[in-house]
C-alpha cells in the first residue's frame, strides 16, 4: 500500500513538472529570432503574404521574425530545410498549393509530407481568375463550355508549365466540366500570360493580383473566380462553381507550418500569433489589394486542409499521368 502511495505521489509530482515545463516554455518562446522559410523566389505571392505575416509577427511577438527564401525544384529545396530543423519553434515553413501537389508530381521526397511537419495555421487562400482573350466569343463560364464541347481541342489555355498550379487548376475545370480546353506550356506564368494578351492562346488560369490590371485595361474579359466563394475585393465576379461548374475550386492556399514534434505549447503560440496579425487593418487592407483572401484556421484543421488538398490535386495528376522530371 506504501509503494502504491508512493507510486501515486510521484506520478503526480512529474505530471505537475511536465505541466509547469510547458506552460514555462510558452511564456518564454521566442527568446530569439525566428526564422520562417519561404520555399520560392523573392517577389512572388507566396513571399509578399509571408513577409507582410513576418513583419507583423516581428511586432507582436517583440522578436525578429525573418524571412529566408530557399528557392528550388518546385519548393522542396526549402520545405526540406525544415524538415530537417530542430522541432524548436525557430525555424517555420510558409507554404503554398505545391506543398500539397508534389507528393503525388514527384516520385519520391526528401521528406514526409505530412508526418515531417507540425501544422500552426492557415494564413491566406489566393484564387485564380479565369480570363479569356476578348476575341474569343464567350462572356461566362457556360458560354465557354458550349464552345469548348462544339469545338473539342481546338481552344487553348496558357500554363507556367505542366504540373504547375495553374496547369492543373485548368485540368481540373476540363475534368469537372466536361471539356477538353488544350494546353499550352509556357516556362513560367509570366510568359502564359503574356501569351494570352497576345492572343496566342486563348485562356489562362491567372493569379488574380497580375491579371486584374488588365481586365480593367480591357486587354482581358474574365469569366469566374477559383474560389469557394466570390471575392470581397472582386464582388461582381462570380464564382466558377455557380457559374457552370458546380463544386469547383482552385485557389492556392497559404499557411505556417512547423518541424514536427515542435511542442504543443509553441504551436499554439504561434496560431494565436498567424491569427492576431493576419486580422489587423493593415493586414487586410493588403490583402484585399492583392485580392488575398484571409483565411485562418486551428492546427488540425489546418492539417486537415492539406490531407484533402493532397488528395484533391494527386487524382488530377493520376488523370494527366503527370511525373515531375
Amino acid at each position: 500500500m506504501k509503494t502504491c502511495t508512493w507510486l501515486g505521489q510521484s506520478v503526480a509530482v512529474a505530471t505537475l513538472a511536465w505541466v509547469a515545463a510547458g506552460a514555462g516554455q510558452a511564456q518564454t518562446y521566442p527568446v530569439k529570432p525566428v526564422r520562417v522559410v519561404v520555399p520560392f523566389a523573392p517577389g512572388g505571392g507566396t513571399d509578399v503574404i509571408a513577409r507582410r505575416l513576418a513583419a507583423g509577427m516581428t511586432e507582436s511577438m517583440n522578436r525578429q521574425v525573418l524571412v529566408d527564401n530557399r528557392a528550388g525544384a518546385n519548393g522542396i529545396i526549402g520545405t526540406e530545410v525544415v524538415a530537417r530543423a530542430p522541432a524548436d519553434g525557430y525555424t517555420l515553413l510558409f507554404v503554398s498549393s505545391p506543398h500539397s501537389i508534389n507528393p503525388s508530381l514527384y516520385r519520391k521526397l526528401p521528406y514526409d509530407t505530412l508526418r515531417d511537419f507540425a501544422p500552426v495555421s492557415l494564413a491566406a487562400t489566393s484564387p485564380y481568375l479565369l480570363v479569356v482573350h476578348p476575341s474569343l466569343p464567350v462572356r461566362s463560364v457556360k458560354e465557354l463550355i458550349a464552345l469548348a464541347k462544339a469545338r473539342p481541342d481546338d481552344i487553348t489555355y496558357g500554363s507556367g508549365g505542366s504540373g504547375s498550379s495553374a496547369h492543373l487548376a485548368a485540368e481540373l475545370f476540363n475534368q469537372m466540366a466536361g471539356v477538353k480546353l488544350r494546353e499550352i506550356p509556357y516556362k513560367g506564368a509570366g510568359p502564359a500570360l503574356v501569351a494570352v494578351l497576345s492572343g496566342e492562346s486563348a485562356a489562362v488560369f491567372g493569379n488574380a493580383l497580375t491579371v486584374k490590371p488588365h481586365i480593367q485595361s480591357g486587354r482581358l474579359r474574365v469569366l469566374g473566380i477559383a474560389s469557394a466563394r466570390r471575392s470581397a475585393s472582386a464582388p461582381e465576379i462570380p464564382t466558377i462553381a455557380e457559374a457552370g461548374v458546380p463544386g469547383y475550386r482552385a485557389d492556392a492556399v497559404l499557411g505556417l507550418l512547423a518541424p514536427a514534434r515542435t511542442p504543443r505549447a509553441i504551436i499554439d503560440t504561434l496560431n494565436a500569433e498567424v491569427h492576431k496579425t493576419m486580422r489587423l487593418t493593415a493586414v487586410v487592407d493588403a490583402m484585399r489589394g492583392m485580392s488575398v483572401e484571409i483565411a485562418l484556421s486551428t492546427p488540425e484543421d489546418f492539417g486537415r486542409l492539406i490531407e484533402s488538398e493532397m488528395k484533391r490535386w494527386g487524382k488530377v495528376i493520376r488523370a494527366l499521368n503527370l511525373k515531375a522530371q
